[in-house]
């Protein structure tokens, strides 16, 4: 896993990776968006849901942290043994959603996950114990491992299928 020397660096590839993969979506039709194709495992539309849907959780995760709540991971009324379900949930909040609209969502969360982590102190972000939620499974991650799995390390991997998606759609027969 990619480590990163201080918080700028990991707002930057966050930055950068989230640029690329929207970036992505230039060329994809909303009649598209929900076209499933052999050989990748999401629509369009459900992996910008898949991303919105984490952002959400981790920034929801500290709000509730913050707030004195009791938080639970991955979300109330799933196990981390159930995120098929989970996904499931992301694809059905965000699916009556355009391209376009899911777009303009995803380059929001994207900015606010950027805003929120210039809160954080290095010591935060990257000593194991800066936030409670952080230490809710037997990894015991720093909350900046949480944020790269759950943003720059899938953006660069939905961005592959992504294109991978589209050259699978050149394929097909007009």
């Amino acid at each position: 896993m990619r480590e990163y020397e201080d918080k700028e660096a990991l707002i930057g590839e966050i930055e950068k990776t989230a640029a690329l993969f929207l970036q992505e979506f230039d060329d994809v039709s909303d009649a598209d968006g929900d076209l499933r194709l052999e050989g990748v495992d999401k629509t369009p539309r459900e992996m910008l849901a898949y991303q919105l849907g984490w952002m959400e959780l981790i920034r929801g995760w500290d709000r509730d942290e913050a707030a004195g709540k009791t938080v639970v991971t991955p979300a109330p009324g799933y196990k981390w043994n159930q995120m098929g379900a989970l996904y499931g949930q992301f694809y059905s909040q965000y699916g009556a959603q355009s391209l376009t609209e899911l777009r303009r969502m995803f380059s929001k969360a994207s900015a606010d996950m950027v805003e929120w982590l210039c809160g954080f102190t290095d010591v935060e972000l990257f000593v194991s114990g800066g936030r409670k939620w952080a230490q809710s499974t037997p990894s015991g991650w720093p909350v900046w491992k949480w944020v790269h799995m759950n943003t720059a390390a899938p953006f660069k991997t939905f961005r592959s299928k992504v294109r991978k998606w589209k050259k699978l759609r050149a394929a097909l027969p007009a």
